[in-house]
C-alpha cells in the first residue's frame, strides 16, 4: 500500500505546487519523508507518508474533506460539552444519519463551496432533521432544512398538490443557502448570530443584541437572551462539528462516504411520469422516489419545476433516453366518458390528478360538464386502477386474458417489495397490484399472501388509440385537420371543448385521438 503512495504523492505534490518528486529519505522504521523541490523557488519541502495517507483519505472520504475544511472556533462551553458528550455516547445516531446523508451530502458540500460558505453549514440538516428529507415538525417545517411554508414561499420554493419543494434536495438546499446568505450581512457577518437567526428569525436575534447593548452587557452569542431552542441550537451544531473533526480523538468511527457525486439534477423540460422516468434511467422506482422525496404523485408537476434527481452514474443514459422519446409519450392520456352525477373534482380524485389540470387539458373554465361527453385526462403510465375501469371509461386500455386458470400464492418475506417480488416471479408490479387490490401507497406486511397468475398475458388490440397534440398552422380549419387525421369535426370540437362559432388560431394546440393500425 505504502509503495503505491509514492505514485499518489507525486500527484498531490504537483497539485500543491511542487514540480518534481526528488527522492525519499529513510528515517525510522515507522516513518519516511518525501522531499520535493519546487522548480521555480528551488526550495525543498518535506511531506511525511502519514500526511500523504491523510490527503489520499480526504480524496476518497467526504467526511474527511468536510472535517479538514472546518474553521469555526469551538468554545469551552457547558452546552457544547453536553451535546458533544451526547454524540459520543450515541454513535448509532451518526451511523443512521450517515446512511441518510449519503445520497445528498456531496451535493450540499459542492453548493456550499461554490458559494464560498462555511463547510460546517453542511451539518445543519443533521441538527434540523437528522438528514431525513421527509421530516415534519409541529410548526409545519419540513424537509432536510426544515423550511416553514412562509420561508419556502419567500425564497421561491414551490409547494403544491404535485410537489413539495421543501422535501426536494435541490430546491430546499438552494432556499436554505439563500436564506443564510441573506441573514449573514444582516447579522453583522457573525455566523453564530446567523445560525441562530436561521432557527428563530432575524428579529429575535437583533432584538437580543439591542437589549444587551442598552444594558451595557456583552453582545456575543453566549451572552444573549434567546429562546431555549435557539440557545441550544448553535451549541449543538458546534459540538457536532467538533465531533466530526476530531472523530478519532473521541473514539467515533464515521462510516465513510465516497467523495464523489451520488446524484445529478436533470432538467427534464416538461411533466414526466415517474414510472417512465425510472425505466429510462434503468433504476428501481423506489430508489428513484427515495432521491426525489419532493414528488408527491405519479408524475412531476405540470407547471414545474421541471427537474428530476437521478443517480449520477445513470444521468447521461437517462438524458439520452429522454431525448429519444416523443414529448407526447412522457405521460399517458385516457378518454373518460362523463357519467350522470359526475363532478370534475370527483373525476380528478378517481384519476389521481387535479381538477385544475383536467380543466386546462380540456379547455374548461368552470365546473360544468355534460354526461355523455368525453374528457381527456393525463394518467400514470402504470396505474393499476385503470384495470378496473369499463371500456367506455378508458378506451385505450388493453384487454387482459388469462392463459392459465391456475393461480399461485406468494408469502411476503422480510425485505420484500412489490418490485422485488415482481422480478422474482417474472410478472409486473402493475399486475401484482391489480390481482391483490393494492394501491401505490400500500405497505406489505410480512406473512401476507399475494395472489399471482404466472401465465397471464396481455393481448394486443388490432388497433391502438393514442392522443396527440396538433399545433394549428396558418390556413388550417377544423375540416382540414379532421380530414388529415381521419376524424370528424364534431370529435375535434368535443375533444377540445370548442364552440362551433369560434375560429381556431394559428399556434393553438388541439388534442386528437388517432388510431394506429
Amino acid at each position: 500500500m505504502k509503495a503505491n503512495l509514492f505514485i499518489i504523492a507525486g500527484s498531490i505534490l504537483a497539485v500543491t505546487g511542487c514540480q518534481t518528486l526528488q527522492t525519499t529519505v529513510p528515517q525510522t522504521d515507522s516513518e519516511q519523508q518525501v522531499v520535493a523541490v519546487n522548480a521555480k523557488s528551488k526550495k525543498s519541502s518535506t511531506v511525511t507518508i502519514e500526511e500523504i495517507e491523510e490527503q489520499v483519505a480526504e480524496i476518497n472520504n467526504l467526511w474527511l474533506r468536510i472535517s479538514n475544511k472546518m474553521a469555526f472556533p469551538i468554545p469551552d462551553n457547558a452546552l457544547v460539552a453536553q451535546y458533544r458528550q451526547w454524540y459520543i455516547d450515541n454513535p448509532k445516531h451518526l451511523e443512521i444519519v450517515t446512511q441518510r446523508a449519503t445520497p445528498f451530502l456531496y451535493y450540499i458540500v459542492e453548493q456550499l463551496e461554490q458559494r464560498n460558505m462555511p463547510i460546517e453549514l453542511a451539518l445543519l440538516p443533521i441538527v434540523e432533521s437528522g438528514f431525513d428529507p421527509l421530516a415534519y415538525s409541529g410548526s409545519h417545517a419540513s424537509g432536510l432544512w426544515q423550511l416553514t411554508p412562509p420561508t419556502a414561499l419567500s425564497f421561491g420554493v414551490k409547494t403544491n398538490w404535485w410537489f413539495d419543494g421543501r422535501q426536494d434536495v435541490a430546491s430546499s438546499t438552494k432556499a436554505a443557502l439563500d436564506l443564510l446568505e441573506y441573514l449573514y450581512p444582516k447579522m453583522d457577518q457573525n455566523w453564530n448570530y446567523t445560525i441562530a437567526a436561521y432557527n428563530s428569525g432575524e428579529g429575535r436575534v437583533l432584538n437580543a443584541v439591542k437589549n444587551n447593548q442598552a444594558k451595557g452587557k456583552p453582545t456575543d452569542f453566549w451572552s444573549l437572551k434567546l429562546p431555549r431552542e435557539t440557545a441550544h441550537y448553535v451549541p449543538q451544531l458546534l459540538a457536532l462539528a467538533d465531533v466530526i473533526k476530531h472523530a478519532d480523538k473521541y473514539g467515533i468511527t464515521l462510516t465513510p462516504i465516497d467523495n464523489a457525486a451520488q446524484i445529478e439534477v436533470v432538467n427534464i423540460e416538461s411533466q414526466l411520469d415517474i414510472t417512465l422516468a425510472a425505466d429510462l434511467a434503468q433504476v428501481n422506482i423506489d430508489d428513484l422516489k427515495a432521491i426525489n422525496p419532493g414528488l408527491k404523485r405519479w408524475a412531476t408537476a405540470p407547471q414545474g419545476p421541471h427537474q428530476l434527481v437521478v443517480p449520477s452514474d445513470k444521468a447521461a443514459n437517462f438524458k439520452r433516453a429522454l431525448a429519444a422519446i416523443e414529448p407526447n409519450s412522457r405521460i399517458n392520456w385516457v378518454r373518460y366518458k362523463i357519467k350522470s352525477g359526475d363532478s370534475i373534482s370527483e373525476i380528478a380524485d378517481q384519476f389521481e390528478t387535479t381538477a385544475t389540470l383536467i380543466r386546462s387539458s380540456n379547455g374548461i373554465k368552470g365546473n360544468n360538464i355534460i354526461a355523455g361527453k368525453f374528457l381527456i385526462i393525463p394518467v400514470a403510465a402504470k396505474d393499476p386502477d385503470l384495470a378496473t375501469m369499463t371500456a367506455d371509461q378508458v378506451l385505450a386500455r388493453q384487454k387482459v386474458i388469462k392463459s392459465s386458470p391456475n393461480k399461485q400464492t406468494y408469502t411476503v418475506k422480510s425485505g420484500d417489495s412489490l418490485w422485488k417480488i415482481a422480478q422474482t416471479q417474472q410478472v409486473t408490479v402493475a399486475q401484482l397490484m391489480r390481482w391483490n387490490n393494492l394501491k401505490q401507497q400500500s405497505t406489505l406486511s410480512v406473512g401476507k399472501n399475494l395472489v399471482i397468475y404466472p401465465n397471464e398475458v396481455t393481448a394486443s388490440n388490432s388497433s391502438k388509440e393514442k392522443t396527440v397534440n396538433y399545433r394549428v398552422q396558418s390556413g388550417d380549419s377544423l375540416a382540414r385537420i379532421a380530414t388529415k387525421y381521419n376524424v370528424t369535426v364534431d370529435e375535434l370540437i368535443e375533444w377540445n371543448s370548442l364552440q362551433k362559432s369560434k375560429y381556431i388560431q394559428p399556434g393553438q394546440i388541439l388534442k386528437l385521438i388517432v388510431t394506429n393500425s
